[in-house]
C-alpha cells in the first residue's frame, strides 16, 4: 500500500554495512549508561539492598528515557529530512514525480522507508526497558506508555524534517529548517506550560503541556501521581496529539509535492534570429561574447572563486533570510527563558549561564556544522565537485574559500553566543559574586571567564567547520557524511550533558565515578575514531580522537568539581587551554592532508609509499 519506495527501503535497510555495527553500538550505549549509573548511585565496593536496587532501576529507567527521546527527536528529523533532500542535490527526485506512482506512496514511502532504522533501533531498546523491571521501581505501563512516546514522537518528528525538505529545494535549508523548527515547536509549548492555569477543577488544563511536549509526556511517564490518572493517562493523549500532527504534515507534504517541486525558473534557451545581417567586425565579437552570457549585470569574480561564489551567489537555495528569521525567533525564546532564571526569586542560580549560552551554543553549533558539509554534498550530488577538482584551483583556494564562506554565511548563528557571553560578563553572571557591587570589579572578575568562554566556543565554530568538509570530502555518500558530521557534534553535547548530571546527581564527587567515565571516554574516543580516521587512519587524527574527549571531560570536571558561583570555582585558563590545544590539534590533523596531499586525503590517488 506504500508503494515501491518503501518496499525497497524494507530490502535495502538490513544489507547496509552499518546496521548491525549501530544496533551493537545502541545496547553497547546503554550497557555504559548502566554502569556509570551504578556506579554513580551505589558502587561496586558493597552489595545493594532491595530499596536501593529499586531506586537504582528508576533512576536508570530516567537516564535511558531521556536519552532515547533525545536521540529519537534528533536522527528522525534529520534522516527524514536528508533522505528527500539528498533525492533532490541528485536530480533524482524529478524522476520520481515522473512515474507513475501516487503522491502519497512519494511522500509516506521517503518518510516511512527513513524511519525504518529509527523503528529498529527502538526495537531492540523494548527489550532492555523491559528488563529493568526486574529491578522494581518501575511498573509495566510505564514501560509500555514510554515506548508509545518514543514511536509517535519518532514518527511526527520525521513528518515534520519530510515536510521541509519537500518545501526546500537545498539540503542546508532543509536540515537548518528542521531543527529550527523542533527547536521553535518545543520552546512553544514550554511557553504554553507557563501560560495554562493549573486548575484542580480542570483536570484536562493541567494535561495540555503532556499532550504537546514529549518531555513532559515522558515526565509524566517517570513520576506519576500516587493515586495514578483519572482517565487516559497523558501519554496516550500525547500519542494521538502526535498522530494528528503527522496526518496533517504529510497531508500538507502530499499537496505541496508538486506544487513545491520543481522548483526554479525554468531555463528559456535565447531565439536565434531570422535574418542574417551584415555586422561589422566590433559588432560581431560583441554579439560573440554576449552568445552564452547569462542574462543580468555582469559580476566580477573574485581572486578565490570559491569564496566569491560561496558569499556571493545562491549557492544554498534562494530566500536564505527564511532560516535567519526562524533562527531568531528561536533565539528569542532561549533569551527569554536564560533572562528568566538570572532575575529568579531568591537570586540567580549557579548555573545560570548556561542556561542560555548551553542551548544556544548547542544549536549554533549543528547550524554551522550543516553548513559546512552540505558546502561539499551538495557540490557532490550535484554533480559539481568533480568538475571543480579539474579546474586550476588550488588545493588553499578549494579548502579555505569552503571555510570562510560557511562562516560568513553563519555569522547570524556564530555571534549570538558570542554576544550573550559578553552579555553575562557584564551582569556579572560568569564569575563568583563578589561583595563590592563596582562595576569595575565586576568586570575584572567577570574577565577572564568572558575570554575563555567566548575563546573556546570560537574554537569549537572553527572545529565543527573543518570536521564537516573532513568528513564529507572522505565519505561519498552524501547522506552517511551529514548524519557523522551533526552524529559527532550531537554526541559530544549530549555525552558532556550527562556526564554534568552523573556529576551533580552525586553531589559533585569525582572519586566514587572514576571508572565509569573510563568507559565513557572510550565510546567518545571510539566514536572520533571512526569519524576521523574510519579509512584512512593517520597518527595525528588518532592522537586527536584520544585528547578531544579527554580535554572536555577535564574541562567539564574542573569546572563542576570547582563549585561554579562560588569563591571556590576553577580558574578558567586551564580548562580553556585544554580545549583549545586538543580541538586545535584536530583542525591541525583534518586540515594539514587537505592542504599537502589534496588527491590523497579526496582518496582519488595514492600516496608514493601506498600500493
Amino acid at each position: 500500500m506504500l508503494g515501491p519506495i518503501f518496499r525497497r527501503e524494507v530490502v535495502t535497510v538490513p544489507r547496509r554495512s552499518g546496521h548491525y555495527a549501530s544496533r551493537a553500538a545502541m545496547i553497547g550505549l546503554l550497557v555504559v549508561l548502566g554502569i556509570t549509573t551504578w556506579q554513580a548511585s551505589i558502587g561496586f565496593t558493597r552489595e545493594a539492598s532491595l530499596g536501593e536496587t529499586a531506586a537504582f532501576g528508576l533512576l536508570l529507567y530516567q537516564i535511558v528515557s531521556y536519552v532515547l527521546l533525545l536521540l529519537t527527536l534528533f536522527f528522525a528529523t534529520l534522516s527524514a529530512a536528508g533522505a528527500v533532500a539528498q533525492e533532490k542535490d541528485r536530480r533524482t527526485f524529478v524522476l520520481l514525480l515522473i512515474t507513475d506512482m501516487r503522491d502519497y506512496e512519494i511522500v509516506l514511502g521517503k518518510m516511512l522507508g527513513a524511519l525504518l532504522p529509527i523503528t529498529i533501533q527502538l526495537a531492540i531498546t523494548a527489550p532492555v526497558l523491559a528488563l529493568l523491571l526486574l529491578l522494581g521501581g518501575i511498573a509495566p505501563q510505564q514501560v509500555l506508555q514510554t515506548l508509545v512516546i518514543l514511536a509517535a514522537t519518532a514518527i511526527a518528528a520525521g513528518s515534520l524534517g519530510a515536510l521541509v525538505a519537500l518545501w526546500r529545494e537545498r539540503t542546508f535549508q532543509a536540515l537548518a529548517l528542521s531543527v529550527l523548527f523542533l527547536a521553535l515547536y518545543l520552546g512553544l509549548v514550554q511557553a504554553v506550560g507557563l501560560l495554562v492555569p493549573k486548575s484542580p477543577v480542570s483536570a484536562s488544563a493541567g494535561h495540555v503541556q503532556a499532550w504537546l511536549d514529549p518531555f513532559a509526556a515522558l515526565q509524566t511517564v517517570l513520576a506519576p501521581p500516587s493515586a495514578g490518572w483519572n482517565g487516559v493517562a497523558p501519554a496516550y493523549g500525547f500519542a494521538v496529539v502526535m498522530l494528528a500532527w503527522t496526518v496533517l504534515l504529510n497531508t500538507i507534504g502530499i499537496w505541496g509535492l508538486r506544487r513545491w517541486n520543481p522548483s526554479g525558473e525554468p531555463i528559456v534557451p535565447r531565439e536565434a534570429p531570422d535574418t542574417v545581417q551584415e555586422l561589422d567586425e566590433s559588432e560581431e565579437l560583441e554579439k560573440r561574447a554576449q552568445a552564452h552570457a547569462a542574462p543580468g549585470p555582469v559580476r566580477h569574480v573574485w581572486h578565490n572563486p570559491i569564496l566569491w561564489r560561496e558569499i556571493r551567489t545562491l549557492a544554498y537555495g534562494r530566500r536564505p533570510l527564511l532560516v535567519k528569521f526562524a533562527f531568531a525567533v528561536v533565539l528569542l525564546l532561549i533569551l527569554y527563558f536564560a533572562y528568566a532564571e538570572l532575575v529568579r526569586p531568591g537570586g540567580r542560580p549557579a548555573f545560570a549561564a548556561a542556561y542560555g549560552l548551553v542551548p544556544l551554543t548547542i544549536l549554533s553549533l549543528l547550524l554551522v556544522a550543516a553548513q559546512a558539509v552540505t558546502a561539499i554534498t551538495s557540490e557532490r550530488d550535484g554533480g559539481t565537485l568533480d568538475i571543480l577538482l579539474v579546474t586550476d584551483i588550488s588545493p588553499y583556494e578549494f579548502v579555505f574559500g569552503k571555510i570562510l564562506g560557511a562562516l560568513y554565511n553563519c555569522k547570524e548563528y556564530i555571534l549570538p553566543p558570542l554576544l550573550l557571553t559578553l552579555y553575562y560578563a557584564i551582569v556579572g553572571a560568569l564569575a563568583p559574586p563578589s561583595p563590592a557591587h563596582d562595576w569595575r570589579t565586576v568586570l575584572e572578575l567577570n574577565f577572564g571567564p568572558f575570554l575563555a568562554i567566548s575563546g573556546a566556543i570560537s574554537i569549537l565554530f572553527a572545529f565543527v567547520v573543518v570536521l564537516g568538509l573532513h568528513v564529507a570530502l572522505r565519505i561519498p555518500n552524501s547522506r552517511q557524511a551529514i548524519v557523522q558530521t551533526l552524529g559527532t557534534v550531537f554526541f559530544l553535547s549530549v555525552g558532556t550533558l550527562i556526564a554534568i548530571y552523573l556529576i551533580i546527581i552525586n553531589g559533585g564527587s569525582f572519586a566514587n565515578q572514576w571508572l565509569s567515565f573510563v568507559a565513557f571516554l572510550a565510546v567518545g574516543i571510539g566514536g572520533l575514531l571512526y569519524v576521523f580516521s574510519a579509512d584512512r587512519p593517520s597518527a595525528a587524527l588518532s592522537l586527536a580522537s584520544v585528547a578531544c574527549p579527554l580535554a572536555m571531560f577535564y574541562a567539564v570536571v574542573t569546572v563542576l568539581i570547582g563549585k561554579p558561583g562560588t569563591q571556590e570555582s576553577a580558574e578558567p585558563l586551564m580548562p580553556f587551554l585544554a580545549l583549545a590545544g586538543a580541538f586545535g590539534l584536530a583542525i591541525a590533523a583534518m586540515l594539514v592532508p587537505l592542504l599537502s596531499e589534496f588527491d590523497v586525503a579526496l582518496g582519488r590517488t595514492v600516496a608514493p609509499n601506498e600500493s
